[in-house]
């Protein structure tokens, strides 16, 4: 099974960024758990605070991956075009946040790439990325 990760804007500053809201892990800790606890998937790892390489990677991984898991970060408040790129592809697609976005700021509560995501993950903290994972590995399977 391949699955790729992709981390939006800010997000490669896990650890350091206001670690009472996003924890004290960092990207690297978050990639390092899943290779351990899914040993039978091939990863990807992505990260970029550019919209337009996410759109790129999203298209990518179309042809060479099984489904996705993705944290928008604040592109999930603001980008059709993220959305569109989601929507446009046939892989499955899991959106996760480390937070809960529906209990922060107003703005943070609606999110354009939940309507065409097979499902969201949120509030958990980086154990949110496996249970993302494990949604999604039990999703292709079906």
């Amino acid at each position: 099974m391949r699955l790729i990760i992709i981390n939006g804007p800010n997000l490669n500053l896990l650890g350091e960024r206001e670690p009472e809201i996003y924890g004290k892990e960092t990207l690297s800790d978050i990639h390092a758990a899943l290779m351990r606890r899914f040993t039978d998937v091939d990863f990807t790892f992505f990260q970029s605070n550019h919209e337009g390489a996410l759109i790129d990677a999203i298209q990518q991984a179309r042809k060479e991956q099984d489904g996705i898991v993705i944290n928008p970060g604040a592109f999930t408040h603001t980008s059709i075009a993220l959305r569109d790129a989601v929507a446009s592809i046939k892989i499955p697609v899991i959106e996760v946040h480390l937070s809960n976005i529906f209990v922060r700021e107003d703005f943070r509560k609606h999110s354009y790439l939940t309507p065409v995501c097979a499902g969201l993950i949120c509030g958990f903290g980086a154990a949110g990325y496996a249970l993302a994972v494990e949604a999604l590995l039990n999703k292709i399977k079906k």
